[in-house]
């Protein structure tokens, strides 16, 4: 194999956190461990604003037949991402061909032409994505490996007050945490949701006109699972919050009041002393 590429933007998760570096040294060896095993020719990774969490590249495997190698690096949203694949099992993902669970590392289907949803406009993105998190929205059997929501919001909190030194607005920023703690509760309703789908992780493909990639599973909320759209629907949602979320929450069969509790929540705790003032007028306008 040629010297291995890492994108700029993974290189940079990676940097300063020992288990990431750990995994970034041992990856020129993983990758060619699997290029044998599963025979693969490999092009260059992909290399964009998305690629930031895993070693992402085109290849071909025995027979011509093209796929997808994915090698994640450690991060506490995508543990379970390869037995999601094989819960959701295609639909509307896409589909997992082989795994190696100790690498943390995935075949996969390859999207053709591949091209993303953010290619349409938003308002166009919002009746994809309500479609396809309405197929993901399944309750899996127990007993299965999958965590609830509240381990990754909590996370989150503790983050949140780990730079408590810099909330441009302490209230705000107080009131998304006790709103993230109450909403992420477990209910006799939740589901296994995606937690990650925005219109960058939707490719255009042949098999449908549209398939899921990098779920990050969590059992809880279905309202959660309109926020990571939203958050990327930034213009919209400082010019029109109220409209936006509505709209998309009556795509979606879901409570608009509890989608803007859950766009409050996340808003307002990731506010410090670098956000732009946007962010800062979001979180007022939502709470």
């Amino acid at each position: 194999m040629r010297r291995l590429i890492v994108p700029d933007r993974l290189a940079a998760a990676c940097r300063g956190t020992p288990d990431r570096m750990a995994w970034l040294d041992r990856l020129p060896d993983a990758i060619r461990e699997l290029q044998d095993r599963w025979l693969l020719s490999l092009a260059a990774p992909f290399d964009g604003s998305d690629v930031t969490c895993a070693w992402v590249a085109p290849a071909v495997r025995r027979g011509g037949t093209g796929a997808v190698l994915k090698l994640g690096m450690p991060h506490l949203e995508g543990v379970h991402e390869i037995e999601g694949l094989r819960f959701w099992d295609g639909d509307p993902t896409v589909h997992l061909l082989d795994a190696d669970a100790a690498l943390n590392a995935m075949l996969l289907e390859r999207c053709e032409p591949g091209s993303p949803l953010r290619d349409l406009p938003e308002p166009e993105q919002d009746v994809v994505v309500a479609g396809l998190l309405r197929r993901l929205w399944r309750r899996p059997a127990d007993p299965h490996p999958f965590r609830p929501l509240s381990v990754m919001t909590a996370h989150w909190a503790e983050e949140t007050m780990a730079a408590s030194h810099g909330w441009p607005d302490a209230w705000l920023v107080r009131d998304g945490l006790q709103l993230l703690d109450d909403l992420s509760r477990p209910s006799v309703d939740d589901v296994l949701l995606a937690t990650d789908l925005h219109a960058g992780n939707v490719l255009r493909a042949q098999r449908e006109p549209w398939l899921v990639i990098d779920p990050k599973p969590f059992v809880g909320d279905r309202a959660y699972d309109a926020t990571q759209h939203l958050m990327n629907c930034k213009g919209r949602m400082l010019t029109a919050p109220t409209s936006t979320i509505r709209r998309f929450a009556d795509l979606l069969e879901v409570d608009d009041g509890r989608i803007r509790l859950w766009m409050f929540a996340r808003v307002a705790t990731e506010l410090d002393d670098r956000s732009p003032d946007d962010d800062v007028a979001l979180a007022r306008a939502l709470s």
